[in-house]
């Protein structure tokens, strides 16, 4: 999966919304079937829905085109992916994942709907909102090569706040512990982590701090609810001039005393070796793909 900096939600009964989505520069953004669409809109919401989805693709090639369906035990999941897996979508979100055998589940209907309806290569980002999917989450990260994302919980009223109990602040280390699991089991499955969630609207000082946390964590993107949170997100999830300029040095340094048979050196003042060498190359890779599509996105 692309490493998607912002990932941008949008009520699909709102079809003006996605257009303000695409202009606030999401890097991905999610057409909403669950949770912001009332009950009785769910059913005209999936065909808007799909041609928000058609709609988007035609306005751009880069940006990521995902739809939250509404979870299995609901009953209605089907019926949103009959109509919404359709040419121009990237990929699923899946709520309500407890464990790998919720994956097989949606795998099944995928499969399905994409041969039906001419699509393939779906992937899936997942939520981890119960505290089964936390207690579960490694075997999530690997329960289907969909797989292509996984979200580190943190929010204030949300589904997580719920199941686990706990008293949100802002420097979240309530959750710390929540998404450093989600972090670790992406890291080991080689998908994307993605941290969640800022619903402070106007505090845009607190979601840059969050924001900033949340890469130093390890992270490398987060969830969006508002537009106006975008490029703040954007900006703490790309790669600064200094930490390239950091890193392309540091490379060379090493580079050039290995030619003269040392293994170890001093750069600006650090202690460099191998270790931290091959850091350096494997996070200036990361940092030319993400320079690379945000180029290709403008």
């Amino acid at each position: 999966m692309r490493s998607y900096r912002s990932v941008l939600f949008v009520p699909a009964h709102k079809p003006n919304w996605a257009a303000k989505a695409l202009a606030a520069g999401a890097d991905a953004i999610v057409i909403d079937l669950e949770d912001s669409v009332p009950a009785a809109e769910k059913a005209p919401a999936r065909e808007q829905a799909a041609k928000s989805i058609r709609d988007l693709r035609e306005a751009s090639a880069q940006v990521g085109v995902f739809v939250r369906v509404n979870p299995h035990d609901t009953g209605l999941t089907g019926a949103d992916l009959e109509v919404t897996v359709t040419p121009g979508l990237t990929g699923v979100f899946t709520p309500k994942v407890d464990s790998d055998r919720d994956i097989i589940k949606y795998d099944a209907l995928i499969d399905h709907f994409e041969r039906r309806n001419g699509v393939s290569g779906l992937q899936y980002i997942v939520p981890v909102e119960t505290v089964a999917g936390i207690q579960n989450c490694r075997q999530i990260a690997t329960g289907s090569p969909r797989v292509g994302a996984m979200v580190g919980p943190s929010a204030e009223h949300a589904d997580i706040a719920r199941a686990v109990g706990y008293i949100w602040s802002p420097g979240g280390l309530e959750t710390l512990y929540l998404r450093s699991r989600i972090l670790l089991a992406c890291r080991e499955a080689n998908i994307h982590p993605l941290t969640a969630l800022w619903e402070d609207l106007d505090n845009l000082d607190g979601l840059r701090d969050f924001a900033d946390q949340g890469r130093q964590l390890g992270f490398r993107g987060m969830i969006a609810i508002h537009p106006s949170h975008v490029p703040l997100i954007n900006q703490a999830f790309s790669p600064s001039d200094s930490d390239l300029e950091f890193y392309e040095g540091l490379i060379a340094a090493y580079q050039s005393a290995a030619t003269k048979g040392e293994g170890a050196l001093r750069y600006r003042g650090l202690h460099i070796d191998k270790a931290h060498y091959d850091k350096a190359v494997d996070w200036l890779a990361q940092a030319r793909e993400q320079l690379d599509l945000n180029r290709s996105a403008d």
